[in-house]
């Protein structure tokens, strides 16, 4: 069982805490996390785009000159795709990129994402983030504190308006729950600060 270190808000250990096995410490699948990280980018997608086609721009109602006889190539209108303000020929149109992955998988990558980051170190857990007021300062003093410089995910394990407020205007940071955090947030973030009810709700959900 992975055994990390616990720390407050002003980058002190505090203690330890062992995870569990399942959810932290679990064999990495390296193809199971590109699949997730790229089903969440493709249902991301809007898929709205979309071309005319020369069925739908105005005009070309009429042959531009007649078939034989001028020394020039035979045309047919003026909005085949060859010519300027013509339509466009196999454009994109508005379809669904949606895909789905099983439940099963999705557990599989959330925990070689979660194992991963164990692994190489960037897992910081911490024993409670307190903000009672709206302050980016104390956020900053606190990653600071902590040798968080990058990219970095604080993870929650319940709302918290002050702390989400509080990191909104600090560049590469984001916060979310453990109830909904994703694959793809977990291995984008660089480094990922955790406290340590929201270790215990996600080994309470999965484990």
């Amino acid at each position: 069982m992975p055994n990390v270190k616990v720390f407050n808000m002003a980058g002190q250990e505090v203690g330890t805490m062992v995870l569990a096995d399942s959810v932290f410490g679990a064999e990495i699948n390296a193809a199971v996390l590109h699949a997730a990280v790229r089903a969440y980018l493709l249902n991301q997608r809007q898929g709205t785009q979309s071309t005319l086609t020369r069925t739908e721009v105005s005009g070309g109602g009429r042959k531009p000159w007649r078939q034989k006889g001028t020394g020039r190539a035979r045309q047919g209108s003026t909005r085949s795709p060859q010519w300027t303000h013509g339509g466009i020929a196999l454009g994109p149109k508005p379809r669904s990129y949606r895909t789905d992955m099983n439940k099963k998988t999705k557990r599989v990558a959330l925990f070689s994402a979660l194992s991963a980051k164990v692994a190489e170190g960037k897992l910081i857990i911490v024993d409670d983030i307190a903000c009672t007021e709206y302050k980016t300062k104390t956020m900053v003093n606190m990653l600071k504190a902590l040798n968080v410089d990058n990219r970095a995910l604080i993870v929650l394990d319940a709302v918290n308006p002050f702390t989400v407020k509080s990191c909104a205007n600090i560049e590469r940071v984001e916060t979310t729950l453990a109830t909904t955090i994703n694959v793809y947030e977990i291995m984008k973030a660089d480094k990922m600060v955790i406290t340590a009810a929201a270790v215990k709700k996600l080994e309470e959900v999965y484990a």
